[in-house]
């Protein structure tokens, strides 16, 4: 089994079990992660939102798929989480792709690529199905993301 797909094993696997803890282990000190939630988290701020996630989980259900090695520095793979958007108590099925640069058995750089308006409309209902492809309601749900985030790291210090 190349290196590659053992840490992305590793990692969703820990990411099903909720296991924060894990997921972050596999991650060099610096690294860098985006997404369009999120947009570009650095260093403790993508430690904290996975332990976020993790925590303010219900009922998550993740699978992962179709593990590629692109050349000897990155890997890419498919996965699906199920939840309960807890704001709404919508149900929420969204279809990553992740993209993922390891550099001496660390992540270095970790890229997940999703449809926002999707997401929005999914997690939102009406409002989201109807303007959840509008800038606003994407930098709106952006903003709110950050702000937890923010929050839950000061309640951490």
């Amino acid at each position: 089994m190349s290196e590659h797909r053992q840490i992305i094993e590793r990692f969703y696997s820990a990411f099903q079990r909720l296991d924060h803890k894990t997921m972050n282990d596999c991650y060099s000190d610096d690294i860098i992660f985006s997404d369009p939630v999120f947009l570009t988290l650095r260093g403790d701020e993508v430690r904290s939102m996975w332990e976020m996630l993790c925590k303010n989980a219900k009922d998550l259900s993740l699978t992962f798929s179709d593990i590629e090695s692109v050349d000897e520095e990155y890997a890419t793979c498919k996965w699906v989480a199920k939840y309960t958007f807890s704001k709404t108590g919508r149900k929420v099925t969204n279809n990553i792709k992740a993209f993922m640069r390891i550099k001496d058995g660390k992540i270095i750089e970790h890229s997940d690529a999703f449809r926002l308006s999707t997401w929005i409309a999914q997690a939102l209902g009406w409002k989201g199905l109807w303007f959840g492809w509008t800038g606003f309601m994407k930098r709106a749900v952006q903003k709110n993301a950050r702000g937890n985030l923010q929050k839950f790291m000061s309640a951490k210090s």
